[in-house]
């Protein structure tokens, strides 16, 4: 048995006890996990530091940094987004629906667990204790395999989670981690179909191809982010400033800042310099067609690849639209699904935007920063689904349970 088969039956195993685990029992256990984070905040950081030192030395760039890098306050918040998984609502045993049959059986559809979720990620730590809380509530054992960048960080954080799980009704192995970061062992787990029930990739677009590509284990395809923000002619373009300005620079490394902008040909004349001015102050790089260059001929010439480019970096792509047409049709072409927005004054236009525009998450005058678990409510998150079987959007508990239905008769026979 190989070591990461023996990862899958500790796995499995802890997933059966996980699965009949009480709310109280998971909630102690999440709780003992926020605490053990806070009061290992300078391990923890001591073993990021070696990361970043590692990914300074390889050249990584800012933004992967920045995705890497830990804090005080960031560990702060990885404690307070378990505390909030506590809070929430147990996904496991509601009953979804009752019907009773002429022939005297009762049915109920209930949730369940998945089982053991695999979930393959890249130079973000503070995943390890977002998807393990979230298995954890929704009754899941976890298998966790990130990157070579943040492999000291997940060390450590994955530690100190197992060690709080021991202070705590539930299994150590509820939550796991593979020590091995080559291309091998992701290949290996990938098709670990005897014991993951479900694989959720969370990374760039590389390792999302990767894994639907060769895969046997079922996926839930998590999003890269292609994000548009259309300004629209009826838009308030002081909101229109503000709402792309966060959108883009709040935090670039990041699935849901906005990478394109599209403006109306009727206010682009006043929108961009307006826009480009607030992009200025943290020196955006913007990309753009003939009609935008035409208005500010600083701007970049843009190319065919601009348009369909997840940048995760201060560039941003700008094309002059006619039409509101215009504009979902270039969405159409180019969205990776994720999230997609419009600022304009116009209800009727807003709607039609909302329902024609094929994404997990679609905004009216508001920056798509907010496509988060946190955000909407969730909790945590394990990652943005933008694909449409199972679950779409972020991640968060309700997604992380299945179902099954319960009969109870008294001797019927068919």
């Amino acid at each position: 048995m190989t070591v990461l088969e023996q990862l899958g039956l500790r796995a499995k195993t802890a997933a059966r006890v996980l699965a009949t685990a009480s709310t109280a029992e998971k909630n102690d256990a999440l709780l003992k996990i926020a605490d053990a984070l806070l009061q290992n905040t300078a391990y923890i950081l001591e073993e990021n530091q070696k990361d970043l030192e590692n990914g300074r030395k390889n050249g990584l760039s800012d933004a992967l940094l920045d995705r890497l890098a830990l804090s005080d306050a960031r560990i702060a918040g990885m404690a307070e987004g378990v505390r909030a998984v506590a809070r929430l609502q147990d996904p496991v045993g509601a009953v979804l629906c009752e019907t009773a049959r002429p022939n005297g059986l009762k049915i109920q559809k209930v949730t369940v667990p998945l089982g053991v979720i695999g979930v393959i990620f890249e130079a973000r730590p503070n995943v390890t204790s977002d998807a393990a809380s979230l298995c954890l509530k929704a009754g899941n054992a976890v298998i966790l395999r990130g990157g070579k960048e943040a492999i000291c960080s997940n060390t450590a954080i994955a530690a100190v989670m197992r060690g709080a799980l021991e202070q705590s009704a539930l299994p150590a192995d509820c939550v796991q981690l593979v020590a091995d970061t080559s291309r091998e062992s992701a290949t290996a787990m990938m098709r670990l179909n005897r014991y993951i029930d479900v694989l959720i990739p969370r990374g760039g677009a590389g390792l999302i191809r990767a894994v639907v590509e060769n895969a046997s284990v079922p996926v839930i395809e998590t999003g890269v982010g292609n994000c548009h923000i259309y300004v629209d002619k009826d838009a308030d373009l002081d909101m229109a400033a503000e709402i792309v300005y966060n959108a883009k620079t709040s935090r670039v490394s990041v699935c849901n800042a906005a990478e394109s902008l599209l403006l109306h040909s009727a206010i682009a004349e006043k929108a961009l310099p307006k826009i480009k001015a607030r992009l200025d102050e943290k020196q955006v790089e913007l990309r753009g067609d003939e009609r935008a260059r035409a208005i500010c001929p600083e701007i970049a010439p843009a190319d065919e690849t601009d348009w369909g480019t997840e940048y995760l970096d201060y560039k941003m792509s700008v094309k002059i639209v006619d039409t509101l047409d215009a504009a979902i049709s270039h969405i159409f072409t180019y969205s990776t699904g994720h999230s997609e927005c419009i600022v304009t004054e116009n209800q009727n236009t807003a709607e039609q935007f909302l329902n024609e525009v094929d994404a997990a998450a679609v905004y009216h005058n508001a920056s798509t920063r907010f496509t988060d678990g946190g955000e909407f409510g969730f909790g945590a998150e394990i990652g943005i689904s933008t694909q449409k079987l199972h679950a779409r959007g972020p991640l968060g508990l309700p997604q992380l349970v299945s179902m099954k239905y319960k009969i109870y008769g008294n001797g019927q026979i068919r």
